[in-house]
């Protein structure tokens, strides 16, 4: 029979350890021995120093039955131990083999039993002792409310459970560079807690053994390896020691710890959501074993950890989501009306930046840029859409390092963060963070961890602590915050299509509205040619025919008599057909609004009316006006003819006296589907009217009075109503007969106003 050895004796540096098999290194430790043995019980792997514990070598050990060697009774043993639940579990089978007591640990490895042998604790603690150990510390810590604060405890109550130097707990960010999150060690060793290490100090085929196997110990750093043999019946033959305890460690990782000055190592798998979530690294500079009671203690330690992870963290955010939460609760609870100026404030709304914490918000929509905070210009936030688009990043986006995914926004403090969401058709909304300029305290410093020698790469020798300095990233974002922007959006884009909507609505409203008044106005014009243009017109007919059939025997003061009225007909006619060109040409103007000054319409009004207010001794006294949103020349229309019309329907009883008064700041005025921020009062003392014509009077050639006792074609309210049409506003009349009339006119918003609280 043919017997070989399974050592890996390939050269291991650091130019090549992230591809070193250590799951199969062909060697263990010597402080126990190893045997494979298959399934029909023949033992096919055996560690070469078994003969120190039993006077056999290897090579008479190897190929022959358990029970040849150990005895039925040791066979029946294990078998019982390998069917029962002891197997699966973490304590492990006492046996006497050949006069000799061991601790045994069995594990399944590609159909091969592995058996890991030590010798049984002489002065081992009871699990009695461990277990009220174990006791005391989960009382210690329910008292406890942090992760940090649990940590802490962890690494103290594991140091005085093994008896370590030093005990860390490692903690791991999102590409495995690790952090010592809490520590405990002897007083005159100098504390690492807060010192960092990169990722390659425990390279990816490392993390997945720790995965799999949850302890890993190592007794004494200076120990030599021992080989394992096996019958050399097949080519390639090997052993998986991914479970095993004994597995001899890779020679970089040791040469890395004898830099340290470790002796001896313990170390415990945090895993959380299948995940490697940290270790709890234990140090002694001296040679170190520690019982199976001990070993289990310990496992629980991290066990206590892992099992709190998600409990603990969400109670160190809970105060901070409960902020996020309740600014989430009063930005949805706002009284928004439905109108795109309501985007105005939500963007102002403080409570938009705090569901993030962030310093900056920009709500881009309809091909407008609404920001508040800290944010980049309205020229970097289109480039930046653009990028997301580019990258097909269409619905979510989140990072604290812009510059990693868009190099060209690197050297932009603003924003190294962001969360984006998309507004489906409507738009995009952006929170931003600036950069978050830290300091990272290295193990040493990165540049010198690696030393050159003639035979490879090799862990540097200087720890000495290096201070990196970190840029161009925010702080990072919680889930809660990404959670409630999530939330948030999708009540942001259900408000913009209600106002799109609303538009929409209000847009046919508008539509029908202009339409039923349009046909009402056909209506009066075709009433007004076909009797008020035909009255002028019947007048000359009758005085012209009459002069013809008499222009014998007519006086010179006759024509001259009939020629006068002729004239009089043919200006009214003429006046009517100007109002009515007038009254035609009023478009709707309301995309040309611009910022006018009342103050200056109604100086200039007063200057062009001038004497016709002196000729009826007229008073005009006004307050200051305010400016607004209209088209000028149609103000000055409009303010003439309000005018026009209190000087026309002034009392013969007493001097006519006009009163100009305004709302001095805007002011939300909600009417129906449409709201106003402005308005204006004309009250005159003039004969006043019936408060059932106050609509009426608004409708085109409507007249309350007769033209004998006061002229006029009734197209002067018309027209100001049309105006106000117009510009999106709207006019008011209300009368008393007797004591006069008051016109009042309500003007748009101003995009500004909208930050009034609604």
């Amino acid at each position: 029979m043919k017997i070989k050895d399974i050592v890996n004796r390939d050269l291991v540096n650091l130019s090549n350890c992230e591809h070193e098999p250590i799951h199969i290194p062909g060697k263990i430790q010597p402080h126990g021995f190893l045997l494979g043995i298959t399934l029909k019980w023949k033992i096919d792997f055996c560690s070469e120093n078994v003969a120190t514990y039993f006077g056999i070598s290897h090579t008479e050990m190897l190929g022959k039955d358990f029970s040849a060697v150990f005895g039925v009774t040791a066979e029946e043993e294990i078998l019982a131990y390998t069917n029962g639940d002891e197997f699966r579990d973490a304590f492990p089978l006492e046996i006497e083999l050949l006069g000799k007591l061991f601790q045994i640990n069995i594990h399944k490895s590609d159909g091969i039993y592995v058996l890991e042998a030590e010798l049984l604790f002489v002065d081992r603690e009871k699990l009695a002792d461990a277990y009220k150990q174990t006791i005391q510390f989960v009382s210690q810590m329910n008292k406890t409310t942090s992760l940090k604060d649990l940590c802490a405890l962890v690494a103290q109550g594991t140091r005085e459970i093994t008896g370590y130097d030093r005990v860390m707990i490692y903690r791991f960010d999102e590409q495995y560079n690790g952090e010592v999150f809490a520590e405990d060690c002897r007083e005159d060793l100098e504390p690492f807690l807060g010192l960092h290490y990169p990722h390659t100090d425990i390279p990816a085929q490392a993390r997945e053994l720790y995965i799999k196997n949850l302890l890993r110990l190592i007794v004494d750093i200076d120990y030599l390896p021992v080989p394992i043999y096996t019958v050399d019946d097949k080519e390639g033959k090997n052993l998986d020691l991914s479970l095993s305890i004994l597995r001899s460690t890779s020679p970089i990782h040791v040469e890395y710890l004898k830099n340290i000055g470790v002796g001896a190592t313990l170390t415990i798998s945090l895993i959380h959501h299948g995940k490697l979530w940290g270790l709890i690294a234990c140090h002694h500079y001296s040679e170190k074993n520690i019982s199976p009671e001990i070993r289990l203690a310990a496992k629980l330690q991290g066990q206590f950890i892992t099992s709190q992870i998600d409990i603990r963290q969400s109670n160190d955010e809970y105060i901070s989501a409960q902020k996020t939460n309740l600014a989430l609760e009063q930005l949805t609870s706002l009284d928004l009306p439905v109108l795109k100026e309501s985007i105005e404030k939500i963007v102002q709304a403080p409570q938009l930046l705090e569901i993030a914490n962030a310093s900056g918000v920009s709500i881009i929509t309809r091909d407008k840029i609404y920001k508040n905070g800290l944010t980049p210009s309205d020229d970097q936030i289109i480039s930046l859409i653009r990028q997301l688009k580019s990258k097909d990043i269409t619905d979510f986006f989140s990072t604290n390092k812009i510059s990693d995914h868009f190099p060209e926004f690197d050297e932009n403090s603003n924003f190294a963060g962001i969360i984006y969401n998309t507004l489906g058709n409507n738009g995009h909304v952006v929170w931003f963070r600036p950069e978050t300029v830290s300091e990272i305290k290295w193990g040493s410093d990165p540049e010198k961890r690696i030393l050159k020698d003639s035979t490879g790469l090799h862990p540097g020798n200087s720890f000495n602590i290096y201070k990196q300095i970190v840029k161009n990233q925010s702080s990072n974002w919680k889930q809660y915050e990404i959670n409630a922007t999530i939330q948030y959006t999708h009540t942001l884009h259900n408000q913009l299509i209600l106002i799109m909507l609303s538009e929409e609505e209000e847009k046919y409203r508008s539509q029908s509205e202009i339409l039923k008044e349009t046909n009402s106005e056909l209506e009066n014009i075709n009433w007004i040619s076909t009797h008020d243009l035909q009255e002028p017109l019947r007048k000359i007919q009758l005085i012209t025919s009459k002069m013809l059939s008499e222009i014998d025997v007519i006086s010179t003061e006759s024509i001259s008599n009939s020629l006068e009225r002729v004239s009089k007909s043919a200006n009214r006619m003429s006046g009517l057909l100007e109002d009515i060109l007038k009254y035609t040409r009023i478009k709707n103007t309301r995309d040309t609004l611009q910022e006018v000054n009342l103050n200056e319409i109604l100086e200039s009004t007063i200057k062009e009316m001038s004497e016709a207010i002196l000729e009826n001794n007229a008073i005009i006294e006004s307050e200051k006006l305010p400016e607004v949103q209209a088209i000028g020349f149609l103000m000055r229309q409009l303010f003439v003819n309000i005018i026009q019309n209190s000087l026309k329907y002034a009392s013969q009883d007493r001097t006519p006296k006009i009163t100009i008064t305004a709302s001095q700041e805007p002011v939300i005025i909600h009417d129906l589907f449409k709201v106003y921020c402005h308005w204006v009062r004309f009250s005159d003392n003039g004969i006043g009217f019936e408060p059932h014509y106050s609509q009426s009077i608004f409708k085109i050639f409507t007249r309350l009075h007769t033209q004998e006792e006061y002229t006029g074609s009734g197209i002067g309210l018309a027209l100001c109503k049309k105006i106000m049409q117009a510009v999106g506003g709207d006019i008011r009349a209300e009368g008393k007969p007797g004591e006069g009339t008051d016109i009042i006119i309500y003007f748009p918003c101003d995009p500004e106003d909208t930050l009034l609280p609604l």
